[in-house]
C-alpha cells in the first residue's frame, strides 16, 4: 500500500536523513538496509517501497547534502554585496562553514564507491558540472567587472572547487588542523590572489 500523499515526502527525508547518519557512523560498506529502517523508525517493507537498494540510497543522500549545500551558497550570496569578490567569498565561506561531519562523509563514501561504478560516477559528474558553472559564473561576472583577470571560467572554477574540496576533506579528517574561520580566509585568500595576478 502506497503512502498518504502528505505523508510520502516527509518519510522519504527522514529515510534519506537516517542514512546519513548511518554512513556517518558505520561508512558504506557498514550500511544495511535494516540499520536505515531502524535509525529512521520505519519497516523495511515501507524503506523498499522508496528505494530499491542501499545504492539508491546513497545517491538521495549524496543529492540531499547538495542541495543543503546550494541553499546554504544561494542564502550567503543573497545577504551580502553582489559585487564579485563578495559573491565568490561568500560562496567559499558558505561551503566550509558546513561544520556537521556527517555530511561531509557522505561525500566521502559516494566517491569511494563511484570509483568502481560507472552510473554513480556520471551523477558526481552532473553535480560538479553544475558546481563548475555556479562558480563559473561569478568568474564571468568579475571579469567582465575588471575586478579578475581575463581567464576561462570554467578551468578558474575547477580550481576554486578543488581548493576547497580538499580544505573541506581536511576539515573532516583532522577537525583540529585549523578552524573553519581560518580555512575560510586562506582560502579566500588564495582565490582571490589567483583571480586578480596576470597569468604569466
Amino acid at each position: 500500500m502506497s503512502p498518504k500523499r502528505g505523508v510520502a515526502p516527509l518519510r522519504r527525508a527522514a529515510i534519506v536523513r537516517a542514512t546519513i547518519r548511518c554512513l556517518a557512523r558505520d561508512g558504506y560498506s557498514g550500511l544495511t538496509m535494516k540499520k536505515v529502517a531502524r535509525d529512521a523508525g520505519v519497516s523495511q517493507g515501507i524503506l523498499h517501497y522508496y528505494f530499491a537498494d542501499k545504492r539508491a540510497i546513497l545517491v538521495a543522500a549524496l543529492e540531499a547534502v547538495a542541495a543543503d549545500l546550494d541553499r546554504r551558497v544561494a542564502a550567503a550570496q543573497s545577504r551580502g554585496p553582489k559585487d564579485p569578490r563578495a559573491r565568490l567569498l561568500a560562496l567559499i565561506e558558505a561551503w566550509l562553514a558546513v561544520e556537521e561531519r556527517a555530511f561531509w562523509i557522505v561525500f566521502v563514501e559516494f566517491w569511494g564507491e563511484m570509483m568502481h561504478d560507472r552510473q554513480l560516477r556520471e551523477t558526481n559528474a552532473v553535480l560538479y558540472e553544475r558546481t563548475r558553472r555556479l562558480i563559473g559564473a561569478v568568474v564571468v561576472q568579475g571579469v567582465r567587472a575588471g575586478t579578475f583577470r581575463r581567464t576561462d571560467p570554467l578551468r578558474a572554477a575547477a580550481v576554486i572547487l578543488g581548493l576547497v574540496d580538499g580544505v573541506s576533506l581536511q576539515l573532516t579528517f583532522d577537525p583540529s588542523a585549523f578552524s573553519v574561520a581560518d580555512a575560510t580566509r586562506f582560502c579566500g585568500d588564495a582565490v582571490l590572489r589567483y583571480l586578480t595576478r596576470e597569468a604569466r
